[in-house]
């Protein structure tokens, strides 16, 4: 019991505690989860709310892995429209990636440019990643002491010419760099020889595209990274891994010590190559989508814990970078435009095959949250900022992308039946909504 006073009380008989659901009152004050008691305790609040029995309380999702292309690229997405979509999604908070804006986020001249376009633009809470480029090694301390969540560096082209990839030794420099400095790498691992070798085949049929970025690209490129994580003891993180042909080096690397975490995504775990539809460029994505029993094992990587977390890698284009009139995959823009949809997603598919609630908000929240070092969100702990979902878990809908906040109406996920919805957000104690922006710039906590 309680006599303490509180700015917000929300009573849930379903609240993910520890890991776990069970009944629980939730006292905020001053944006912070202040205490946490059982269900009936006597809490007083200046705000009350009692969600539905059959709505579960989560913390809001985090997103580490977004492109929102602003400024420079703005026609593609935009700040506004991208947190006003991740709030309906159920996200609270976004790390946004160091391009395809202009200019790249490589400098902290480049960071504050990027900041004055998402000031009072942003209705979730944001934080920016740093870019690692050749050249660039000396902009890694000041872009760190700036308050970017570590570095992202590409091994083959990253689609943009201002943003180039690092070979092996550069790869190499900038990651004794980051190990001095106490900052992470995140990789696009696909090796650039591998890929030169593989057929490109003009046309509709994925099956082509498919064979232009094979496994081995992956499973080489891993490689290489795990190697450099050897050599110089830096942490680095293998973006959307794709192929599960690598999830055996991932293990043994792990197994070693080595400081290497893993993420995948939404699309990778709800489409298969399989079903991809001649001409469905909105499926394209660099790794792409693959084979049902690829999918199988990833998904049995999360279970075991070699893959650690679930992010959109939400990355739009406009209609006509993504050629949805022609349908060649061996042109159009690759990127999966998702960030509204991603977590219900990811729901839908992950308890069709026996997962719970508190697996996907461990993928999608807890682990992105200490991967990238925010230590004061990821779950519903006292001190914590109280990022908060209603969440309706057996909510059936259809997606339907002209309903999407998304700035560009493309979305491999278009008449797609999903259950679960979102149906009331807590910032930092605050109820929000796409009425206003609400965001604020975060950074990475510093010990």
């Amino acid at each position: 019991m309680s006599t303490e006073d509180f700015d917000l009380v929300i009573r849930a008989r379903q609240a993910l505690i520890d890991g776990a659901l069970r009944g629980a009152t939730i006292g905020v004050r001053d944006g912070v989860v202040a205490q946490i008691g059982e269900l009936d305790d006597e809490f007083n609040g200046t705000d009350a709310v009692s969600l539905p029995d059959d709505h579960v309380l989560l913390p809001g999702m985090i997103d580490t892995h977004v492109h929102i292309n602003d400024p420079g690229r703005s026609d593609w997405e935009g700040f506004e429209t991208a947190t006003r979509a991740a709030l309906k999604g159920g996200y609270t908070t976004l790390v946004d990636m160091p391009l395809n804006s202009l200019p790249s986020t490589v400098s902290v001249d480049a960071l504050e440019t990027k900041k004055a376009a998402a000031e009072d633009n942003c209705y979730v809470d944001m934080g920016f990643w740093g870019g690692a480029i050749p050249g660039n090694i000396a902009d890694l301390e000041p872009l760190h002491k700036a308050g970017v969540f570590g570095f992202k560096c590409f091994l083959a082209d990253s689609g943009v010419p201002e943003f180039p990839p690092l070979d092996a030794q550069q790869l190499e420099e900038h990651l004794t760099e980051t190990a001095r400095i106490g900052a992470l790498m995140i990789v696009h691992a696909e090796d650039p020889t591998t890929l030169q070798s593989a057929p490109v085949v003009p046309g509709r049929l994925y099956s082509d595209f498919l064979a232009s970025r094979p496994d081995a690209c992956e499973v080489a490129a891993i490689r290489v990274v795990i190697e450099a994580v050897r050599r110089t003891g830096a942490r680095a993180h293998i973006l959307h891994l794709s192929s599960a042909l690598a999830l055996d080096d991932i293990r043994a690397a792990k197994a070693e010590g080595l400081p290497l975490t893993v993420e995948t995504c939404p699309h990778y775990l709800s489409f298969t190559a399989e079903t991809i539809r001649e001409g469905s460029t909105a499926h394209k994505c660099c790794p792409p989508i693959r084979g049902q029993a690829n999918q199988d094992a990833l998904w049995e990587g999360l279970r075991d814990g070699t893959i650690d977390s679930v992010v959109s890698d939400h990355s739009p284009s406009t209609a006509e970078l993504k050629q949805t009139d022609i349908g060649d995959f061996s042109t159009a823009w690759g990127g999966v435009s998702s960030i509204q949809v991603a977590f219900t997603a990811v729901w839908t598919a992950a308890r069709d095959r026996g997962f719970e609630i508190a697996d996907v908000a461990r993928w999608m929240c807890e682990k992105p949250a200490q991967i990238v070092g925010l230590r004061s969100k990821g779950a519903i702990a006292v001190g914590n900022s109280a990022d908060l979902i209603d969440f309706a878990p057996n909510q059936a809908w259809e997606v339907r992308v002209d309903d999407l906040e998304h700035k560009n109406k493309i979305s491999a996920y278009d008449g797609l039946q999903l259950t679960g919805q979102v149906e009331n957000t807590w910032l930092r104690g605050s109820k929000v909504s796409t009425a206003s922006a609400a965001g604020t710039f975060l950074q990475h906590d510093v010990d």
